[in-house]
């Protein structure tokens, strides 16, 4: 997956329905199985750990995108079905190619002169919680549940890899 699922005219909803569509995944779906399928497209691992400081409230996951490695921490929480909608969410963001979007190297720069810029501008590409590219990570991020729900496979599958 290539293109920018930024096309103009289109709904949230409709860049995560583009974006799913273009993965092409398999019908037994578990999340062991799309993070394989993330770490194909975004060509790095992807490490996934829960962090106490995430309230999971307002914020319930974060992404770190490096040049090696796709970092996605997430809430604590006693639901493993709630964990896995935190990670499909930043997986979302991932596949949508969020940390693309234009952060200005001066901006990055200035405020931040001993950190690399591309790390700075791909956590910075993400200003609000509140936005389209929110809406679109949710909408993908639901479209994943529902995918591995409705597979034949196990879906609570969260529980067993990432427990």
């Amino acid at each position: 997956m290539q293109c920018n699922p930024y096309h103009s005219g289109q709904s949230p909803a409709q860049r995560a329905a583009s974006a799913f569509d273009s993965l092409a995944l398999p019908t037994h779906l578990s999340l062991e199985r799309l993070v394989s399928v993330v770490e194909g497209v975004r060509q790095r691992p992807i490490e996934i750990a829960a962090a106490g400081f995430l309230n999971g409230g307002s914020v319930c996951g974060l992404w770190l995108s490096t040049d090696e490695v796709e970092v996605i921490l997430h809430a604590v929480s006693p639901s493993g079905l709630h964990r896995q909608q935190f990670v499909l969410h930043e997986l979302g963001h991932m596949v949508l190619r969020h940390d693309e979007l234009v952060v200005p190297v001066d901006y990055v720069g200035v405020l931040f002169p001993n950190l690399p810029a591309g790390l700075v501008r791909r956590v910075l590409a993400r200003t609000s919680f509140s936005d389209e590219l929110e809406a679109a990570a949710e909408s993908l991020a639901d479209l994943f549940a529902a995918a591995i729900r409705n597979s034949a496979r196990e879906p609570r599958s969260f529980e067993r890899v990432f427990g």
